[in-house]
């Protein structure tokens, strides 16, 4: 399992984290704890204009800016709880290798091509800008602040020459002129017939990746231009390009397969099988919109290409985009909440669950301070916390913090609702509908809440103490279900639970999908009595919080 690379020119908003991390770890938890083999793979793609700019504006030398961010945004997604299997760098030794050896494999087989194309010279700065040094109006959409790769207001990728009013992003001139250059280009062209063959293999994709691999096919591949006049990057090992390395979008995915052999090294592991067996092996990417041309279309292409063994993707995971108050989070712009600001503000898993409950599947998704607070205060801490809160509470202060023992009748018609209900989540998790998935785990947490109303054994307790026992029994049961089930999405609150059940490390990771188990815990089974888990939101800090970002 992959996730798209962080870019590692600031700290990532909260768009960045549900469009392609956070998914990623809930599914590389799901499978782990049903059993599955699994490897998840992320770096910070490190190479690019972005980079440079970045650099400079914090006054220090490249190598020191990605060093310096790369260890914030570790230590940013450990807090986060995305659990990494590897956690790499495409400025690695092992991504320059690789891309230069993916590069001479493609020029070997007939598909690289050197051609003098124009480029955009700025007079002021004295130097060739590339294509993300150059911004202006996008031509389709009429966005002011367009890149010259890119817009990334409609997604179409451009050209340098296409913007309107272009202009300089390091000195802002417009004192550009068009001057004649050597570069490298993929022959996409000659490989889109084994491209477009390898995407119709795979009819299971949703409509978000497959429509958007199918648009660039049917609309006809164009060569692509791989290198760039720029000192920071993967050298480009061809007498005559000194001075030129690759562009960013040729390494960073390659940066997947080098993570993959650092893990590799480091761990002393057998890093090659899981990019070289592809019978045994399911490699699923996760990723937002803006990726999915790079994911479906040119990484094939270059794999396809090399014409080595390497694994392509069975499953490519789009997602639309997370806005913000009616616009885009957006890094550069600095607008939207950002993940360091987030984790100040609170725990991992009030993010982790909310943003899940938002995430863009189908169509582009707003997040609000409003719905966060609904989000947290509801499910959370309505729901799943105040459930936990007062039934360790009554155990504690009437069973001696101890699994009650007494009469055992089956509540057969709870337990079929909880297997059906687990069921879903399971399969929903399984085909990746995140948001089905959140639906379900709160409907579960429902079930707990509308069992110990009805019962009432606060009530029960002073007309029949066996009875009452019986259900303080079950609901202690529906704890455990409930910590094994939710440890996917929120697994600090899950560890939480698991310790105050005292759950040895072999039931904490039994399957989830064989989790629904109301004789699991003995009579007289010690638990603790824990903390509330979520704290609600107050309108004030809301309010606050809605004007300052």
């Amino acid at each position: 399992m992959t996730s798209a690379l962080p870019y590692i020119n600031g700290i990532k908003h909260l768009g960045n984290l549900v469009g392609s991390m956070l998914p990623a770890d809930v599914y590389a938890r799901f499978l782990r704890q049903e059993g599955e083999t699994v490897l998840f793979i992320c770096a910070t793609d490190e190479h690019g204009t972005p980079t440079e700019i970045a650099a400079t504006e914090a006054g220090v030398d490249v190598e020191t800016f990605c060093q310096r961010m790369h260890e914030a945004q570790a230590e940013i997604y450990r807090n986060l709880g995305l659990s990494f299997d590897y956690f790499g760098r495409n400025s690695s030794v092992y991504n320059h290798e690789l891309t230069q050896d993916f590069y001479q494999s493609l020029d070997e087989n007939g598909f690289i091509e050197e051609r003098e194309i124009s480029l955009v010279y700025s007079l002021d700065d004295e130097r060739f800008l590339p294509d993300r040094y150059i911004v202006g109006t996008c031509p389709h959409c009429g966005y002011q602040a367009a890149r010259g790769d890119q817009c990334e207001n409609c997604t179409t990728l451009l050209d340098p020459t296409d913007l309107i009013e272009a202009r300089s992003a390091i000195s802002g001139s417009q004192r550009l002129e068009v001057r004649k250059t050597k570069h490298l280009f993929l022959k996409l062209s000659a490989l889109a017939p084994e491209v477009k063959a390898w995407v119709e293999e795979h009819p299971n994709w949703l409509n978000l990746t497959k429509s958007i691999a199918m648009k660039w096919l049917n609309e006809g591949l164009q060569d692509r231009c791989i290198t760039r006049d720029l000192t920071w990057g993967v050298p480009v090992p061809r007498a005559g390009f000194e001075g030129k390395v690759f562009y960013v979008w040729f390494d960073a995915p390659i940066g997947y397969i080098s993570a993959t052999k650092a893990w590799g090294i480091e761990n002393s592991q057998d890093w090659e099988t899981w990019w070289r067996d592809s019978e045994n092996t399911q490699y699923v990417q996760f990723m937002a919109k803006d990726n999915l041309p790079f994911h479906t279309i040119m990484f094939p292409a270059m794999i396809l290409g090399t014409r080595a063994n390497w694994k392509l993707a069975d499953q490519i995971r789009g997602f639309n985009w997370l806005n913000y108050y009616g616009g885009k989070f957006s890094t550069s712009a600095k607008r939207g909440v950002f993940l360091d600001q987030a984790l100040s503000l609170y725990e991992a898993d009030y993010w982790r669950y909310s943003l899940l409950s938002m995430i863009p599947e189908s169509a582009d998704s707003a997040f609000t301070w409003e719905l966060f607070q609904v989000k947290v205060n509801k499910e959370l801490a309505d729901t799943l916390g105040n459930f936990v809160n007062r039934t360790l509470k009554f155990t504690v202060n009437n069973f001696g913090a101890t699994v009650p023992g007494g009469i055992s009748t089956r509540e057969q018609e709870l337990e079929n609702t909880c297997v059906q209900l687990v069921n879903k989540y399971c399969n929903y998790l399984k085909n990746m509908e995140f948001r089905k998935a959140i639906e379900t785990l709160y409907f579960l947490w429902c079930v707990g809440n509308q069992y110990i109303d009805e019962k009432a054994p606060w009530k029960l307790i002073k007309q029949n103490y066996e009875e009452a026992a019986q259900v303080v029994r079950t609901c202690i049961h529906l704890i455990r279900i409930y910590a094994l089930v939710s440890a996917p999405i929120i697994p600090f609150t899950s560890a939480k639970l698991f310790d105050a059940l005292q759950l040895t490390q072999i039931d904490r990771m039994t399957r989830i999908s064989e989790c629904v188990n109301f004789n699991a815990l003995p009579p007289g089974h010690l638990i603790n009595l824990i903390p509330p888990l979520f704290r609600k939101l107050e309108e004030e800090e809301i309010k606050k919080l809605s004007i300052s970002t």
